[in-house]
């Protein structure tokens, strides 16, 4: 068990020893989260005596998580803790849907292919953060897939006007952007996940507020008990205003190299240092600790759960050796460029596309903006190209973190 998991075991240790009333573990749950609902729900539910069945709800429209996703994962972790079930629902058949929350226009469709591919990859790392003994892992495939009589059993249950309300609809009838009808059955679709596992608990981020509280008129209307919901904080990304997401290219994925995790989490501002701790470790910024540090010790915590120790250190080694000392990591890929492409030249904003799978617009900003270099001589703007005898062996680098031997072949 690493540091931080295991201190997290030994506070709620602690708190199973020291709090012992329903109010109190309610608030211990509740203390980082922004909506605890309705007032006063989960302790009612914690003082039945009985294993609660915590629900999250995941549509696996992109294959890994990244940071942003375990603050709720963290929660669910504590809940398990606490002798709790946690039921993780793959979302396969709302995600052909697409969840609306936060868009301002109609997701794209995915193929079932990309959807069960995703959905694989995305259990597999959330059991990274989850207890295995623990976690009932569900498909809403299972009951979505429904005869139409049920579907409009579930239809009633629901008003368009209680739809509407959604900030996100109302902001895009303002400006009359489109909104499809199967996006308005989502909601519907998510509370009927609740319907199905029995949920007593529903967490999510805030901008599932709306459709997690529908889940409890849905609930009612099948004779269900109403679960109790717990929104937790939207984590900024590395641009420390963004929500972290893969399509900003703001985020830090639990499944990217040591190095990654720990240069990635040296990138953030400051100011969302403590929000980080908060969020990610479960405990404060130490007093004594000036920002450079705080945000190494977080980058080293980070990479220690989800590789290992040994890897944290190797990582920071190496961070230090390239940005500090200006060398180069231990490791490099390999670029190839076939000589019959090269003749006299070698164009480089496709030579960085091949190297970092970056598009070949992206990589002419980084020529322009002087990010690139060979063997640490950085290339003058304006220049595309250049000879392929001078470039055969040189280590290419992109930005801060990327690099790439180059070979003519």
């Amino acid at each position: 068990m690493n540091p931080r998991r295991e201190g997290e075991s030994l506070a709620l240790a602690r708190m199973s020893g020291e709090r012992t009333t329903p109010a109190d573990t309610a608030a211990w749950l509740a203390r980082n989260a922004v909506d605890s609902l309705p007032e006063g729900g989960l302790e009612r539910k914690l003082a039945e005596g009985r294993p609660l069945r915590v629900k999250l709800g995941i549509d696996p429209t992109a294959p890994d998580i990244h940071l942003g996703h375990t603050v709720v994962l963290r929660k669910l972790r504590e809940f398990q803790e606490l002798g709790h079930l946690v039921v993780l629902i793959i979302g396969d058949y709302t995600a052909r849907v697409g969840d609306p929350s936060g868009r301002s226009d109609t997701r794209p469709m995915l193929s079932p292919e990309q959807i069960d591919a995703n959905a694989r990859t995305f259990q597999e790392q959330a059991l990274k953060i989850l207890d295995r003994e623990r976690v009932e892992v569900r498909r809403n495939g299972e009951w979505l897939d429904m005869p139409m009589e049920e579907l409009f059993r579930l239809a009633r249950t629901t008003t368009v006007a209680q739809i509407l309300e959604r900030d996100d609809f109302a902001k895009r009838q303002a400006v009359r952007a489109p909104i499809s009808l199967l996006e308005l059955l989502y909601p519907l679709l998510q509370g009927y996940d609740s319907v199905e596992v029995k949920a007593d608990v529903e967490l999510g981020g805030t901008d599932q507020k709306f459709n997690l509280l529908l889940a409890r008129d849905i609930q009612r209307a099948y004779g269900i008990p109403e679960q109790t919901i717990l929104t937790m904080p939207i984590l900024p990304g590395t641009d420390g205003e963004r929500r972290m997401s893969k399509s900003l290219g703001n985020y830090i994925g639990v499944s990217e190299p040591p190095a990654e995790i720990y240069g990635k989490t040296l990138s953030i501002p400051d100011s969302v240092v403590p929000l980080y701790y908060e969020l990610l470790l479960g405990r404060p910024v130490p007093e004594e600790v000036g920002p450079r540090d705080a945000k190494r010790a977080l980058a080293r915590d980070l990479v220690a759960e989800f590789h290992d120790g040994a890897a944290a250190e190797a990582a920071e080694r190496e961070f230090d050796r390239v940005h500090r000392e200006h060398g180069t990591p231990d490791e490099v890929e390999e670029v190839q460029w076939p000589a019959a492409e090269a003749g006299e030249t070698v164009h480089l904003p496709e030579l960085i596309r091949r190297a970092f799978g970056v598009s070949t617009s992206e990589a002419r900003r980084a020529l322009a903006q002087g990010g690139v270099s060979f063997d640490g001589e950085t290339v003058a703007a304006g220049v595309l190209d250049l000879p392929a005898s001078e470039l055969d062996g040189k280590v290419l680098k992109l930005g801060k973190r990327r690099f790439a031997r180059v070979r003519v072949v």
